[in-house]
């Protein structure tokens, strides 16, 4: 049997998610926005360790449930393992996304960082729609990759040098021609959901501006550098000749892919913990009611 790519991705997972967001936002959303004023029973799609429902359940009224499903076994094995000294009533599965059908049981159907790992997105949109009840809620947190790659700033930099953007549109553009999966389908929901007929469409962007700059505490920037790291803030590209064989095989051309070679190198050379780096993600906030009438 194959292995599941995301089993083994937990240390990414955990240190990447407290870019996203914060908290105070989240709370924001809850109480004045999605104005949840009763117990709830939340369905997330793709949970991963359960990092909505460790954000969302402290948040929601007394008595809320959570439900989790993922393909992994070993992420849903640390959901249990975080969840199992906390107040909450939660529940966790271990299944296939894209087959299991769901009855229109839950208030709110959500997902983070999901869709645009899917060839198919708009299907898992129509499983989660399913899920819910009239009048139930679907939210969707997901990112809008080109934005993120328009929201750095490092200081004795252009942006231009370390983050071209155009040939890093085209590279997203070419994958989700080649595969279906999309890493700007945050800004792409909204539609997506109107075409699945969902009513009170309404879309936010994430509050998160992470900003490394020397003065924070060691153990500050030690925390912020690592997970700008971890996320591929300025990963090192490797072999030239690997790197741009890879970029044209990906659709750009070879001045191109000596463009990015570059660009990342130099981001790779100058990104460091005593660096001055702003970097916001602009994950996607998508939310909406089912209407059966």
């Amino acid at each position: 049997m194959e292995e599941y790519y995301w089993d083994n991705q937990l240390e990414y997972l955990k240190r990447t998610r407290d870019l996203y967001y914060n908290d105070d936002y989240l709370e924001f959303l809850v109480n004045t926005v999605w104005k949840v004023s009763k117990p709830v029973h939340i369905i997330d799609f793709g949970c991963g360790f359960g990092y909505l429902g460790l954000k969302l359940l402290p948040l929601l009224p007394k008595g809320s449930k959570y439900t989790g499903i993922d393909k992994g076994q070993k992420l849903i094995n640390k959901a249990k393992e975080y969840f199992l000294n906390l107040p909450y009533e939660t529940e966790f599965l271990v299944a296939d996304t894209n087959q299991i059908e769901l009855e229109n049981k839950y208030d709110i159907a959500v997902c983070h960082a999901f869709l645009l790992h899917l060839s198919e997105p708009k299907e898992m949109l129509q499983r989660m729609v399913n899920s819910i009840v009239n009048n139930g809620k679907i939210i969707c947190f997901e990112p809008h990759w080109i934005s993120g790659m328009a929201s750095y700033e490092l200081e004795t930099c252009k942006q231009s040098q370390i983050v071209p953007l155009g040939v890093l549109q085209k590279l997203f553009e070419e994958r989700t021609n080649n595969t279906g999966r999309d890493g700007n389908i945050g800004v792409k929901v909204p539609q997506y959901l109107s075409e699945l007929g969902v009513k009170n469409i309404e879309c936010r962007v994430s509050d998160k501006v992470n900003f490394l700059h020397p003065e924070k505490s060691q153990l500050d920037k030690q925390k912020l550098y690592y997970s700008l790291k971890e996320e591929g803030v300025g990963g090192i590209p490797g072999d030239k000749d690997l790197f741009i064989e890879n970029m044209i095989q990906r659709g750009i051309s070879s001045k191109e892919a000596h463009v990015q070679f570059e660009a990342e190198l130099l981001f790779s050379q100058v990104f460091n913990m005593d660096s001055s780096l702003i970097y916001a993600p602009n994950m996607k906030i998508t939310f909406g009611e089912k209407s059966t009438l």
